[in-house]
C-alpha cells in the first residue's frame, strides 16, 4: 500500500534532521504497535544513509554483535575488538558523528529496561558530554507508552529533559480512511466506510492488511478477522499485555465492560466488586487507552462522568473477541460472525457518532465539540459543536437511518444548554450513513 497522510510528521523529522547537521538532536517517537512508526522513519530517511537498530529481547552482547555488523555494512568502517556493551557501541557512533552527520534510529528502545537498565544512564552520560560537538540525529522509538513516558518524562530518570522533540504517532484520520477506499474500492458503500473506520480505527497495519487482501467491504473485513491464524484474534492481548503486566486480568475485565456499554465507574465497580479508581486513572493518564467523557461545558470536577475506549479496534476486540474467547478458541467463526451481525446496527451507531465528531473537528469550524446529557443520562444529545467567536452552535442527532430523526425531539433536549448560549445562532441537523 502506498504511503499516505504523514506530511506533518515527515516535515518535523526533516526539520530536526537538518538541525542535527549543526549539533546533535534527540527525537522520541511513540505510538501503539502497528501504528507505522518504522514506516514513517523509513520514509523520512529515503535517499539517505542511516542506521536502524531494533532492540530485540536477547543478551546485550548478542545485540551489540548484531549492531556492529550493521555499522560495518552501512557506514563502511572497521570496528576493532569486541564491543559487548551498548555503551561502547553508542560511544563509537558519537565519535563517528564528530566527523560525519549521522542518523541513528533505535526501535523498541524501552526494551533496554529489561536487557540492561543501566543503558539509559550510559546514553545520557555520553550524550551530555558529546552532543554539542557532534552531528547526530538520535531517533528513539517505542510502542509501550507507559514505559516510554517513564523513561523520558519522569524527572527521576536519566534521560528526562534530553529529548529535543517528542512525536506521538496517531491513527489515520477519517479523511485519510475515505481516501484509501476511494483509491482501492471506489464503489464502496457508506456501511463499508463505517466498518473500515470501526474495524481498523485508522491503524495503518490493519488498513494495509485489508487493502492487501482486497477485503474492503463489510463482509470481507469480518471474514478477514474471523479465520484460523488471523492476526486479529489475539491482537488485543498482543498490544496490551506488556503494558499491564501481572494485573492485566483486572484491566482486561474493565475494558471488556467498557466495550459492553458499562461506561460509568459505579457500574463497573458493582460488577467487579472492587475499587477501580486507580485502574481507571492509569488507563487514562499512564496508558492513554481510555478517555474520560463529561457533558460539554461541564465543570472539570463534575460527577457526571463516563469512560470510553479510545482505540476503535480494541473496542471491537474486547466487545466481541475477548468476550467470546471460548468461541475463538474452538474456531467457531460462523457463530461469531452471526453474533456480530446481530449486534451490528446498535453497536456501530456509537462509531457513526465518533466518525462525525472527528469529521467536524477536522473542519476547523468549531472551538468546542462534545456530547451532552443531564443528570441520570437524560436529554442526551449526540453532538454539540460551538464556535464562540462567531457565536453559533450546532446540535446533531446521529442516526443510521435519517427517517428516524425528529427535529422537535432534538430541540426539546437543548433548553438547558441554550440558557448558557444566549444570543448564539442555533442550527439543528441530522447526520446519517448517507452523510459519510
Amino acid at each position: 500500500m502506498k504511503f499516505i497522510n504523514r506530511e506533518k510528521e515527515l516535515h518535523l523529522l526533516a526539520r530536526i534532521s537538518q538541525a542535527s547537521k549543526e549539533t546533535s538532536k534527540m527525537t522520541v517517537v511513540v505510538g501503539r504497535r502497528r501504528i507505522g512508526k518504522t514506516r514513517l522513519i523509513s520514509e523520512s530517511q529515503k535517499g539517505t544513509r542511516y542506521l536502524y537498530f531494533f532492540v530485540a529481547r536477547k543478551e546485550e552482547r548478542l545485540l551489540c554483535e548484531e549492531f556492529v555488523g550493521q555499522i560495518k555494512e552501512t557506514l563502511g568502517i572497521n570496528v576493532f575488538g569486541e564491543l559487548s556493551r551498548f555503551q561502547e557501541v553508542f560511544g563509537l557512533l558519537m565519535d563517528y558523528a564528530e566527523k560525519q552527520p549521522l542518523t541513528l534510529v533505535i526501535d523498541e528502545f524501552q526494551e533496554f529496561s529489561r536487557i540492561n537498565p543501566a543503558v539509559f544512564s550510559e546514553i545520557q552520560h555520553t550524550w551530555d558530554r558529546k552532543k554539542d560537538r557532534t552531528r547526530m540525529h538520535l531517533v528513539l522509538c517505542g510502542s509501550i507508552h507507559s514505559m516510554m513516558k517513564k523513561i523520558f518524562e519522569d524527572s527521576r530518570e536519566p534521560l528526562f529533559g534530553r529529548a529535543d522533540e517528542r512525536l506521538y504517532i496517531k491513527p489515520f484520520s477519517v479523511i485519510s480512511l475515505k481516501q484509501v477506499l476511494d483509491d482501492y474500492q471506489p464503489d464502496y458503500t457508506p456501511e463499508d466506510l463505517l466498518a473500515f473506520y470501526m474495524l481498523t480505527g485508522g491503524v495503518p497495519k490493519y488498513v494495509e492488511l485489508f487493502v492487501d487482501k482486497n477485503a474492503l467491504n463489510t463482509d470481507a473485513m469480518l471474514d478477514e478477522i474471523l479465520h484460523d491464524n488471523s492476526l486479529f484474534l489475539d491482537e488485543g492481548k498482543n498490544v496490551l499485555i506488556e503494558e499491564f503486566g501481572k494485573e492485566y486480568t483486572t484491566y482486561f475485565s474493565i475494558l471488556s465492560l467498557l466495550a459492553s456499554s458499562k461506561t460509568s465507574r459505579g457500574e463497573i465497580e458493582s460488577i467487579l466488586q472492587k475499587d477501580i479508581g486507580g485502574y481507571l486513572n492509569r488507563l487514562e493518564s499512564e496508558y492513554q487507552i481510555i478517555r474520560k467523557v463529561q457533558p460539554i461545558f461541564a465543570k472539570p470536577g463534575g460527577k457526571s462522568v463516563k469512560y470510553e475506549i479510545e482505540d476503535n479496534f480494541l473496542h471491537f476486540w474486547f466487545r466481541f473477541l475477548y468476550k467470546n474467547k471460548g468461541a475463538v478458541e474452538i474456531g467457531n467463526f460462523a457463530y461469531l460472525k452471526t453474533l456480530i451481525k446481530r449486534d451490528w446496527p446498535t453497536y456501530s451507531g456509537r462509531f457513526l457518532e465518533k466518525y462525525f465528531t472527528e469529521k467536524l473537528a477536522l473542519s476547523g469550524e468549531w472551538s468546542d465539540i462534545g456530547s451532552y446529557w443531564e443528570s441520570g443520562f437524560k436529554n442526551q444529545i449526540d453532538i454539540a459543536a460551538v464556535n464562540h467567536l462567531e457565536k453559533k452552535v450546532l446540535f446533531v442527532e446521529v442516526k443510521r437511518n435519517e427517517n428516524q430523526y425528529s427535529e422537535a425531539l432534538l430541540r426539546s433536549k437543548t433548553h438547558d444548554l441554550l440558557r448558557q448560549l444566549g444570543g448564539y445562532k442555533v442550527e439543528y441537523r441530522c447526520l446519517s450513513l448517507k452523510d459519510m
